[in-house]
């Protein structure tokens, strides 16, 4: 199965998980010390911070780097945001909702955060919350269906729209004025920030290959703007930077680097010996002292 028809059937899961007739594979959040010093890089014992049956995914960190928000879906079937506090090791719920969030993400500024949230109609559209759960506000009136998405500044955000055929899966720029551009087709799900004021995502080209590229956050911006950064290892679908020349990411149980300087892609840490395999989401908390990914849950 191709990546493109992979995420279709991500955010459909999504969009039908109320029905529940079919629900998202079982996932995992783990944790793990991180040190980077200079062109060292390593990664600690990884531990699972979440470790139950269901679906743990997609985690954030807030500022602070004191925890992650993440989306649970738990007993009533139902999707919500949950934080995990590193220091104390507890969990607490931060939304509950008639509706389905996915995707916690962090606001510039620092006092929200952002989600996608399935509405009772099984409309996708970007909403914001504050910190405690409270106030939701839709962010994008006009635009969905939103799969993914990153904040470029505080009024802008670039977009994962769900589409097919001729609309496949297209990258959308969209701003507070109501303004929405599309910049690109065929995208998939790792929409990141990069260096500086850019962003990144992965594209799947003509040779259907998939490449990591990177576009800047003023507008106007068009698609002869993008920079190619590199093509992505197989299986590889999300991407985290680490600073200007370094990127994140990971194939089934590997945590893999790249470097600008060597333009290659190097394995930093096999997690198999450790029972985790099926690596993706990846997020590195602000103090660069901790990184989280999700891992398929572990078998009985």
């Amino acid at each position: 199965m191709n990546r493109s028809k992979s995420a279709a059937i991500l955010v459909a899961l999504v969009a039908t998980q109320l029905g529940a007739q079919a629900a998202p594979p079982g996932t995992d959040i783990y944790l793990a010390p991180l040190t980077v010093q200079g062109d060292r890089i390593a990664i600690g014992t990884p531990v699972n911070v979440t470790k139950r049956p269901g679906y743990d995914n997609q985690p954030w960190f807030m500022s602070d780097s004191r925890a992650i928000l993440f989306t649970s879906i738990r007993e009533d079937r139902q999707a919500d945001i949950y934080r995990y506090d590193l220091a104390s090791k507890t969990t607490t719920r931060v939304t509950s909702t008639p509706e389905s969030e996915y995707s916690a993400t962090i606001m510039p500024g620092g006092n929200r955060f952002s989600v996608i949230r399935v509405e009772k109609d099984s409309a996708q559209r970007l909403w914001s919350f504050a910190l405690d759960g409270s106030d939701p506000r839709v962010v994008f009136e006009r635009v969905k269906p939103v799969g993914y998405h990153v904040w470029v500044s505080p009024d802008a955000a670039v977009l994962f729209v769900l589409g097919a055929g001729r609309d496949a899966n297209a990258l959308v720029w969209a701003d507070r004025s109501g303004r929405a551009d599309t910049l690109a087709r065929d995208i998939g799900r790792s929409l990141v920030s990069a260096s500086g004021s850019e962003f990144s995502f992965v594209q799947r080209l003509p040779d259907s290959t998939w490449h990591l590229r990177v576009g800047g956050s003023k507008r106007p911006i068009r698609s002869a703007d993008f920079t190619d950064v590199t093509t992505m290892p197989p299986g590889a679908d999300f991407v985290f930077w680490l600073d200007a020349n370094r990127i994140l990411s990971a194939s089934g149980s590997k945590l893999l680097l790249w470097e600008r300087a060597k333009k290659s892609w190097t394995t930093v840490a096999d997690l198999g010996s450790n029972g985790i395999s099926g690596l993706s989401r990846l997020a590195v908390s602000p103090d660069r002292k901790w990184l989280a990914f999700v891992a398929n849950e572990p078998r009985p």
